[in-house]
């Protein structure tokens, strides 16, 4: 499954990236290649992404209660046994256990091994997106935070503190060491506009209509720039507005089915954090086929010349 996941992932990104990377683009520069990985690489970047999957259920399990994600040791939530390190190995002990506790029996809910697949399956088609580069671990990083705001978004309609700070503290961090690794201070300057400005804009829309936009949108917001910034404004630009447009289908296709009203509380956060990986996986051949309509439009010249 991840093997058929990351080449569809690679067919699509390779198409957009070449054009861009012909085009002269600067923001492609300096981001790898995109081509077949070492099985060395793979294993490493699929075994960390379970690893960190893994962390993230106990994140998003435990920072909404306020607890520490170190300690005690993980364990039932209805019987209290700690859970043993042969039961806590991603999705494999799940399934040897028939997704089910050891001491109690349990069910255990299939968040857990879908989460852990989820981040190893987004590590490796970032790691096909960016290669072996600067960019990486900054993205990586940004990207498993992102994860376990869209679950605690989804489950309890929180988008807590505790997670978008350090987030957004790695991710500039290893944006900065990307910077001095490259030379390239300029994307740096446009990431700090990028999380300011999208930091600005969402404060001024909860000032306006509170009950539109809870406060921690607006710190997700600012995430957002910062994580995507990077790569370029557009980029942002095709986050908000993907992750806003699957909020509203969502919403219409509840309402269609009789599930929701026009006051069903949806976890918008949830929609936004899955349109920031969009933008990271897709947005760059999407961004471009764009720039080819726009310029075509201008220009008088038929829109079928794009597929050229």
């Amino acid at each position: 499954m991840v093997r058929s996941v990351a080449a569809g992932v690679v067919e699509v990104l390779s198409v957009g990236l070449d054009h861009l990377h012909g085009a002269g683009s600067d923001w492609r520069a300096g981001y790898g290649t995109i081509a077949p990985m070492s099985p060395t690489f793979v294993v490493i970047i699929g075994l960390l992404g379970l690893a960190v999957g893994s962390f993230l259920n106990v994140a998003a399990s435990r920072v909404p209660a306020g607890r520490s994600v170190v300690r005690p040791r993980s364990a039932c939530p209805r019987c209290a046994t700690p859970i043993a390190a042969r039961d806590n190995i991603p999705i494999v002990s799940w399934l040897l256990l028939g997704r089910r506790c050891r001491a109690c029996r349990v069910p255990i809910p299939a968040r857990y091994p879908l989460m852990e697949a989820l981040t190893a399956i987004l590590f490796l088609a970032e790691a096909l997106r960016f290669g072996w580069s600067e960019v990486l671990p900054a993205e990586l990083v940004f990207t498993a935070g992102l994860l376990a705001l869209a679950a605690c978004d989804a489950e309890q309609f929180l988008l807590p503190r505790r997670l978008i700070y350090p987030t957004l503290g790695l991710t500039a961090a290893c944006l900065l060491a990307a910077a001095a690794a490259t030379g390239q201070w300029h994307r740096l300057g446009v990431t700090a506009a990028c999380g300011v400005g999208a930091l600005a804009v969402f404060f001024a829309l909860h000032w306006v209509r509170p009950a539109w936009l809870g406060f921690g949108d607006v710190r997700l917001a600012g995430l957002l720039g910062t994580g995507l910034g990077w790569l370029g404004p557009w980029h942002l630009v095709f986050a908000l507005l993907a992750g806003s447009a699957a909020g509203l289908l969502v919403g219409i296709a509840l309402m269609a089915a009789g599930r929701a009203t026009r006051q069903t509380r949806l976890p918008f956060g949830a929609f936004l954090a899955a349109g920031a990986i969009a933008a990271i996986l897709v947005g760059a051949p999407v961004i471009h086929w764009y720039e080819n309509v726009s310029d075509l439009y201008a220009t008088g010249a038929p829109l079928t010349a794009v597929r050229r």
